[in-house]
């Protein structure tokens, strides 16, 4: 599934004088300033359901201080050296990797919480939509 590529201006919020970003973990504040680029996976888009709220959604994340978020880049886990994060609002599960190449790869969006757990246990799917953003 190829994914395409969003154009933004990287802007980094982290340094503007905050201490913290509201929302950020730690593993996500060392690697913003880092972004090179963004990708958004159709399946981010199916799964947001709305391309209004995917396009909002992706400014929200790169902007760490939104609050209405209940979670922002919760740190998951690591799939072959690609860090898997997650963001919540609104009851939906934003899942999205910073890869190798530094760049910020949306990947797909939950509505319910078991589908969620099902995709982070499935590291051979994650791979492969990686490989292929």
């Amino acid at each position: 599934m190829a994914g395409s590529e969003i154009v933004k201006v990287l802007q980094n919020s982290c340094a503007m004088g905050k201490e913290e970003c509201l929302n950020c973990h730690k593993y996500f504040m060392a690697l913003r300033p880092l972004l090179t680029g963004v990708v958004v996976t159709k399946r981010f888009f199916r799964g947001v359901k709305d391309d209004e709220k995917a396009n909002l959604a992706v400014s929200e994340i790169l902007d760490c201080g939104n609050l209405d978020y209940y979670e922002m880049h919760k740190y998951e886990t690591n799939v072959d050296g690609a860090l898997i994060f997650r963001a919540k609002k609104d009851g939906v599960h934003m899942v999205y990797v910073v890869d190798h190449q530094l760049r910020l790869i949306l990947l797909r969006a939950f509505h319910n919480f078991s589908e969620y757990g099902k995709f982070l246990e499935d590291k051979q799917e994650i791979k492969r939509m990686v490989s292929h953003a």
